[in-house]
């Protein structure tokens, strides 16, 4: 089929309001076409960069908080959730692929958030702000625990706020490559030198000794279930730190966006929601089964002695800077799309084209920057971010697409169908149980941390070594 009918075919079907696989992937044809002689292409990437890309966004350090939230939550529970709430998420995943597929021009989630909406530019508005605040939230981790890092292997040798600099200043470096597909291949490296991470911190923990602070006589203890006395503020806490790694749909729709044929999404969810249910459960229960309630720390590599810790927490130094790195570019790319949507800057390698990404990127490390120094503590920002941004990107606006796919009669047809249309509207009231009583669950144990002095203060030189 020629571009000429392509174009006409897609016409008629929106004349005729048809939504059909068939004019969706002639759009996505559409838009390859457009890009042949463009100096930069954006729909260049196969399912299998798709995957290596969607394994270096899961496969991060936050799985080293698994056995914390284990250690809290109890081994059996602990699973449980774990198993859920990923299969919950492949789901919903699935879903969004789907919906992805019906409106191929969509990029990123403001624009599904418009079009969930009815077309509201009040809704593209909100989206977006709540997109930018999720990835930025993302990219002050990483400023976080690069200092983290950075401390922990030269004996804090250097104020915190300088590590902090230096780590957002590798991580912009990373973040300059204008498409997903020339950062695919960095993501494959993170992958795996942080699956070698989770590797030897599950192998250590069970080789030393005892847990880094053992005290003679204070064995590791190990629970089935939560031990006597665990409050909701530190159960929920650690169901947002299980949810916040496993929730992730908020840059798919940015990837689908890039992908050369969006229909072989689905592979690339499987292989890596497998992938993550078997490392985050093992790493969860093996690492607790080790170091017990009283020695867990989050990220459990400190919960390892001298020198485990340094070697196993060195081999994340590329998921640090990577995982950072990718939210910034998709970050900056919403932004540069939003600003050159129909110049030749856009595709062509100018000097404005450049120094506005340039200058987008610079500023998405700015503010990860100072929010990294105002919530300096990983657990508790893993939690934040959960409860503000997962309920809407993980679950609410997921269980819309499904009724948006399946309107009206539609979603009751057969016992099946009507079964799976009550899941849905389950799932947009977990999004807005986690909303509420996350949000509140996680400001307390900020002021908790801050009220028990757990935690170091706003721009600090203080060590945050673990």
């Amino acid at each position: 089929m020629s571009f000429e009918d392509v174009n006409a075919q897609k016409k008629f079907d929106v004349e005729n309001g048809v939504e059909s696989d068939s004019s969706s992937q002639d759009s996505v044809g559409i838009q390859i076409a457009r890009e042949q002689d463009h100096a930069i292409q954006y729909r260049t990437c196969s399912w299998q960069k798709t995957a290596a890309l969607l394994f270096s966004e899961y496969i991060c350090l936050a799985i080293l908080s698994f056995p914390w939230s284990f250690s809290i939550l109890g081994l059996v529970p602990g699973i449980i959730v774990t198993v859920a709430v990923a299969g919950t998420v492949l789901y919903t995943s699935l879903i969004l692929g789907r919906y992805c597929i019906a409106h191929p021009t969509l990029r990123d989630i403001p624009d599904i958030g418009r079009e969930l909406f009815g077309g509201s530019e009040i809704a593209y508005n909100i989206t977006s702000v709540f997109f930018l605040l999720n990835n930025t939230f993302i990219q002050a981790l990483h400023v976080l625990v690069g200092a983290k890092l950075l401390n922990t292997l030269s004996n804090s040798a250097q104020c915190t706020t300088v590590f902090m600099v230096i780590s957002a200043i590798v991580c912009f470096v990373i973040s300059l490559p204008r498409t997903l597909e020339q950062m695919s291949g960095m993501g494959v490296f993170a992958a795996v030198t942080m699956g070698i991470a989770v590797l030897l911190a599950i192998i250590f923990a069970g080789i030393q000794d005892h847990p880094f602070g053992y005290i003679p006589g204070s064995e590791p203890i190990v629970t089935v279930i939560p031990v006597s006395g665990t409050t909701f503020v530190s159960g929920m806490s650690a169901f947002l730190n299980i949810t916040y790694t496993l929730v992730g749909q908020a840059m798919i729709p940015s990837f689908i966006a890039e992908m050369k044929n969006p229909k072989d999404f689905p592979k690339a969810i499987w292989a890596v929601t497998l992938a993550e249910v078997v490392v985050f459960s093992i790493c969860g229960a093996v690492v607790y089964h080790f170091v017990g309630n009283q020695y867990m720390t989050s990220p459990g590599f400190g919960s390892l002695e001298e020198p485990y810790k340094k070697i196993a927490f060195s081999f994340a130094i590329p998921t640090i800077v990577f995982l950072g790195s990718l939210y910034s570019s998709v970050t900056s790319r919403f932004i540069f799309f939003r600003i050159f949507r129909k110049s030749h800057h856009l595709h062509s390698n100018t000097f404005i084209g450049w120094a506005t990404w340039v200058g987008i990127v610079g500023v998405t490390w700015v503010f990860a920057f100072i929010i990294a120094e105002v919530i300096p503590f990983f657990s508790d920002m893993l939690s934040l971010m959960s409860s503000l941004f997962d309920g809407w990107f993980g679950f609410i606006f997921w269980a819309m697409a499904y009724l948006s796919l399946y309107p009206g009669k539609e979603r009751w047809r057969g016992p099946l169908r009507s079964a799976e249309t009550l899941m849905n509207y389950f799932f947009i009231l977990l999004g807005f149980y986690i909303l509420i009583a996350g949000t509140y669950v996680s400001i307390q144990s900020i002021i908790d941390s801050y009220n028990a002095q757990t935690v170091g203060g706003v721009f600090t030189c203080a060590s945050n070594a673990l």
